[in-house]
């Protein structure tokens, strides 16, 4: 899968290295001219990178966005995650771009080109937005370093150098380029990282993890999804975040649950859960310090067919109704979230003895007038309870509709008083008791018997 990529790799950095100490001091005096220094750079290029994905990415805007950067000299490359995407032959859901072109130079540019540019507030950053054809977005990024950073954010600097870019990145298979004619440029060794599915940071671990605490979460989102084994951890890396896991105190509540959530789903979620457990993190992200990792592992491999929601494995975790609560302070749950949360806690002992689909029925039946969304509350109930053709079933089912209105007990001369709320629950619950089959007519003899009474 690798075979044919063009590399510029700087883990073993002697022939960059030799570049970059040419172009900094003076011809007159170097034995090396810029011919040279070109054929040093040209001799470690290899086969350029092809697949129907990175073709794909080629559309008429992006062509005419290429062409533009292209005109007026500066270089433009795809970044980050979309290149780690494509090596892995997987069609980029987002597509960055870094470029050499700083804010201000994009702007006269693309002015000049007459293109729209949306969303200014990310051009302190270093971002345009540039609209093409009226058709599709582009982010394009100026090459950037962290001058200053406080664990949460960082002020940056403009630069114009790849490598320097690179390097603030946080892991190496995040951290390389893609010139827009196929080259690789890898300046920490991401491709091979990718290649033997190992995680690692780029540089020192401790650095850029305390240039931003959340990327101990993001090294743990990133090991599920790349790594092919329960325990191929750099003890190095562990020791790192062990030492700074209490930054993540600091990092706002959105921001661990947005990655929290897709740590829960993700491949290794089980292992990498316990192995964030023995690091002592919990106690800074809100989860329970005394969390059941066996039973999260045991729910999340019972319902993972069933797609179940972060929340609906994350209260495996959770001994009581209050670690939900916990949680939501912490994180900031959305309300949904919180209710479904709480649902499942209270809920799951009542159901986790019966293969039977009734008293879900039930739950849903009895509960929707307080709750309109119960049904996709129990539905997640049914996941994590893991048996899939009870799941499977109640999908099919259809809500019946309760067939006694509160107008027909008043044509019955049954007045609307204290009692009359009675009547009603009464005969819901004959309804429920004959399985939602009982029809209008026998209800209302039902409540003839009741006023009777």
């Amino acid at each position: 899968m690798f075979s044919r990529l063009t590399r510029v790799t700087l883990r073993s950095r002697s022939v960059f290295q030799r570049i970059r100490q040419m172009t900094k001091r003076s011809f007159a005096s170097s034995s090396l001219n810029m011919a040279e220094c070109d054929d040093t750079y040209e001799e470690a290029k290899k086969p350029k990178f092809d697949n129907h994905q990175f073709r794909a990415l080629f559309t008429p805007q992006m062509n005419k966005l290429a062409d533009i950067f292209k005109r007026y000299n500066y270089e433009l490359r795809i970044a980050g995650g979309a290149v780690r995407d494509l090596l892995g032959h997987i069609m980029p859901q987002d597509v960055d771009l870094a470029t050499t072109a700083t804010p201000e130079e994009m702007k006269v540019m693309f002015e000049k080109e007459g293109v729209r540019m949306l969303n200014t507030k990310g051009e302190k950053h270093g971002t345009i937005t540039a609209r093409i054809n009226d058709k599709e977005n582009f982010e394009v990024t100026t090459l950037r370093i962290d001058k200053v950073t406080d664990g949460r954010h960082a002020e940056v600097e403009f630069t114009k150098d790849w490598e320097l870019d690179a390097e603030r990145r946080d892991l190496t298979i995040n951290s390389m380029f893609l010139g827009l004619d196929g080259t690789l440029y890898d300046f920490f060794g991401g491709q091979q990282d990718l290649a033997e599915k190992k995680v690692e940071f780029v540089g020192n671990a401790v650095s850029r993890i305390q240039e931003d605490y959340l990327r101990i979460l993001r090294y743990f989102r990133f090991y599920g999804r790349i790594s092919d084994s329960d325990d191929n951890h750099n003890i190095h890396t562990l020791k790192a975040i062990e030492d700074n896991a209490a930054g993540l105190a600091d990092i706002s509540g959105e921001r661990i649950w947005m990655e929290l959530k897709k740590i829960l789903i993700g491949r290794l979620a089980p292992s990498t859960l316990r192995c964030m457990y023995q690091l002592r993190l919990p106690q800074y992200i809100g989860l329970p310090v005394d969390g059941n990792v066996d039973e999260f592992k045991f729910v999340w491999n019972r319902s993972l067919s069933m797609n179940p929601k972060s929340m609906t494995v994350l209260c495996a975790l959770f001994n009581k109704e209050e670690d939900v609560i916990i949680l939501d302070k912490r994180v900031k749950l959305s309300v949904q979230e919180r209710k479904l949360g709480l649902f499942l806690v209270s809920s799951r002992q009542d159901v986790m003895d019966t293969d039977e689909l009734k008293p879900f029925k039930d739950m849903v039946v009895m509960g929707q007038t307080k709750d309109k969304q119960i049904f996709p509350k129990v539905l997640e109930l049914l996941k994590y309870k893991g048996n899939i053709q009870l799941y499977q079933d109640f999908q099919k089912w259809e809500i019946p509709k309760f067939p006694v209105s509160g107008k027909d007990l008043i044509n019955m001369g049954i007045q609307p008083n204290k009692k009359f709320g009675r009547y009603m629950d009464r005969l819901r619950e004959v309804w429920k008791n004959s399985d939602y089959t009982c029809t209008k007519e026998s209800l209302l003899q039902h409540a003839e018997q009741f006023k009777s009474n």
